[in-house]
C-alpha cells in the first residue's frame, strides 16, 4: 500500500483508509441495501486484513453509533495495537436515539475529543475533524470549534486538526483554520475539486470522503483511481465490513501504483 504524507501535519497515511461507520451504525446511513453490525470476530477480521493490506488509517466518529468503543475494545487484539494505526476521528456531531445533533461550542468539543479518547483507549487522536452538519457555507460558527482543537493540540491531546465539509464554499472557509480537509470527489460529485487544489496548495491535508458514492459507484476501481490521481490527495476512506470488498479497494490502487511506476 503506497504510504502518504498528510499535509504538513508530519503525520503519514495509508493511500486507501478504513471507514468504520458500518461497525458501530447501521441506521439512518445512505448505502443501497441494508446490513447487520458485525460481530467481534468479524471486525477483528476486518482490521486483520486491513493490516496485511498495509492500510493504516482508521476513520470513526462519535456519530458512527458503537463504532468508537468497538475500536477501542479490539485494536488491541490485532498486531501492535494502537501502534499500528493512525486514527482519525470527529466532533459535533452525535447520533442518539436514531437522529444527529449537533454542537460547535467551545466545551462540547473538548467533551466530544475527551469521551473519544476514553472510548478508543488512547492517551492521543492522530486527527479530529469538526463534523459539519452541512449548514456550513461561508460561516464563522465554527471557528470556536476550531480554536478549541487548537487548544487541544497544544494539551497533546490530538496530532492535527480537520474539517470535514458538506459544501465547497464552506469548506474553502475553514481552509485556514485547520490542518486537514476532508471533501467529497466521486464520478457523479466534483464540486469540491477547486477546495482540494486549494487545500494541497496551502499545505493541508486532503482526506477524500465518498469516492464509492456511498456504496452506488457504478466502477469502484475506477473511480478510486480516478481520487487517487488528484494532486494533494493523502488518504481516501471507504467504509466496508467485507474483507473481500477491502482487498479489492486496496487491489485497484496497488495497480495503479505500479501502473504509474
Amino acid at each position: 500500500m503506497e504510504m502518504r504524507p498528510l499535509g504538513a501535519t508530519g503525520i503519514i497515511v495509508s493511500l486507501l483508509g478504513l471507514g468504520t461507520v458500518k461497525i458501530g451504525r447501521n441506521e439512518g446511513v445512505k448505502y443501497p441495501r441494508g446490513f447487520d453490525l458485525p460481530d467481534d470476530a468479524s471486525v477483528i477480521a476486518l482490521l486483520e486484513q486491513a493490516r496485511a493490506l498495509g492500510i493504516t488509517l482508521i476513520d470513526t466518529a462519535p456519530a458512527y453509533g458503537s463504532s468508537e468503543e468497538r475500536l477501542g475494545q479490539l485494536l488491541s487484539k490485532v498486531g501492535s495495537g494502537r501502534a499500528d494505526w493512525v486514527i482519525a476521528t470527529k466532533a459535533g456531531e452525535w447520533f442518539e436515539d436514531g437522529q444527529s445533533r449537533f454542537d460547535f461550542s467551545a466545551p462540547a468539543i473538548i467533551a466530544s475529543v475527551e469521551t473519544s479518547l476514553r472510548r478508543l483507549r488512547t492517551d492521543h487522536l492522530d486527527v479530529v475533524l469538526l463534523h459539519s452538519d452541512g449548514i456550513d457555507e461561508a460561516s464563522d460558527r465554527f471557528l470556536p470549534a476550531a480554536e478549541a482543537l487548537e487548544g487541544l493540540k497544544r494539551r497533546g491531546l490530538i496530532r492535527a486538526s480537520g474539517f470535514s465539509g458538506k459544501t465547497p464554499e464552506g469548506s474553502r472557509h475553514m481552509l485556514a483554520c485547520v490542518d486537514v480537509m476532508m471533501l467529497t470527489y466521486n464520478p457523479g460529485y466534483t464540486g469540491d475539486l477547486p477546495v482540494i487544489a486549494e487545500a494541497a496548495a496551502a499545505g493541508k491535508g486532503v482526506l477524500i470522503k465518498k469516492a464509492l458514492a456511498s456504496g452506488h459507484a457504478a466502477d469502484p476501481a475506477q473511480a478510486l483511481r480516478a481520487a487517487a490521481a488528484l494532486p494533494g490527495v493523502s488518504s481516501i476512506v471507504v467504509g466496508t465490513v467485507s474483507p473481500a470488498n477491502l482487498r479489492a479497494n486496496a487491489a485497484a490502487l496497488q495497480a495503479e501504483g505500479e501502473g504509474e511506476a
